[in-house]
């Protein structure tokens, strides 16, 4: 009789196992545009402050007392090898959604899909410890969950927050002048597409992690400033797809400088190698004809690049700008200001130059 196998004592690349990695695996915006739309309407509560009609990035509800609760849940296939790793940033992201509302996140629970015949236990042990270390630095508690048996791995957080009702900040207020800030740089999906093939240079592997990995907290304390009239994080939609939300729903158009535009410097490399996320093209199908302009398709595709735990997309009154930059400074991040927004809305809602 022939003995079994000696298991392997190779380290499980977590990235294997998913046909998507983290934001990236979104549903296409025109698919979810079909998938959303009914003929049933929402159901009539004016204790609703914010639903899914404007596609922001989580649900408010008023409880009185000048006070609203934040709901909200995000979860993904892995985006790094490493499932302790995969476990934070999955939880920071999902917890990111209550920072873009302007508001502090109250507990979460987890949601944990895990392909048990493939796959270890331990492993996935290892990944909801990462999530709880991002509750733990955020201050809450990861107080329970749900898990199924399913053919890839996911894994993320449906996270309850508040915030004062003075302080929401939508993604359809931005008004016509506001600058455009952003906090991280781009090129989150390009890294993690070289990730996957293989290809990234070991001296580069933690440079995408460390930054998904960056929370974005500031978010609670910039809704206290009054010329933050908009926010939203920019996630699996890329930079183009977010700022589109924004612009469609206060009727606006935006004007980008993609020189300002952060890139993660390491990015463009393996752009230049031809590392595209499958996620930049899905991106850009859904929406390229909406945005003019005379960057290089090259530089368009990191627009559309889909970003995981991405920075905050701020839209501020210029007299307020100074108070933003200085705050998000302090808090140890940086920004930069990309473009700003004007009237005139039509079919082409984003200028790049």
């Amino acid at each position: 009789m022939s003995l079994p196998p000696e298991p392997s004592t190779e380290p499980v690349r977590l990235t294997q196992y998913s046909h998507g990695a983290g934001c990236g695996c979104k549903i296409a915006p025109a698919v979810l545009e079909t998938i959303l739309k009914s003929d049933l309407g929402t159901f009539p509560d004016p204790r609703l402050l914010v639903g899914y009609g404007t596609r922001d990035d989580a649900a408010v509800f008023n409880i009185g007392g000048g006070r609203a609760l934040i709901s909200t849940t995000d979860f993904f296939s892995p985006i790094v090898d490493d499932a302790f790793d995969f476990g934070r940033i999955a939880a920071t992201n999902a917890l990111s959604d209550v920072y873009a509302m302007g508001g502090r996140p109250l507990l979460a629970v987890a949601i944990l899909g895990w392909p048990v015949e493939k796959l270890p236990p331990e492993l996935a042990a290892r990944v909801i410890d990462g999530g709880r270390q991002a509750c733990h630095e955020a201050g809450i508690a990861l107080a329970g969950g749900h898990s199924i048996d399913a053919p890839e791995p996911f894994f993320g957080l449906a996270v309850t927050g508040e915030v004062a009702i003075a302080n929401i900040k939508r993604n359809d207020t931005g008004q016509p002048g506001d600058l455009l800030v952003l906090t991280k740089p781009l090129g989150v999906g390009i890294l993690s597409t070289a990730q996957k093939r293989g290809k990234l240079r070991p001296e580069h592997v933690n440079i995408a992690r460390d930054l998904m990995c960056r929370s974005n907290a500031i978010g609670a304390q910039l809704s206290m400033i009054e010329g933050v009239h908009a926010m939203t994080d920019v996630t699996g939609f890329g930079l183009l797809g977010h700022l589109l939300e924004m612009c469609d729903g206060a009727g606006l158009t935006a004007q980008i400088d993609h020189a300002s535009v952060p890139v993660i410097p390491e990015a463009i490399t393996y752009l230049n190698e031809g590392c595209y996320p499958d996620g930049s093209f899905r991106n850009w199908k859904g929406y390229g004809h909406r945005v003019a302009g005379s960057a290089s398709m090259e530089r368009m595709m990191l627009l559309s690049d889909p970003q995981t735990s991405g920075g905050l997309l701020i839209a501020v009154a210029p007299e307020a700008l100074t108070d933003v930059i200085d705050l998000v400074n302090r808090n140890g991040s940086g920004c930069s200001t990309i473009g700003r927004l004007v009237q005139g809305a039509d079919t082409t809602a984003i200028a790049v130059s």
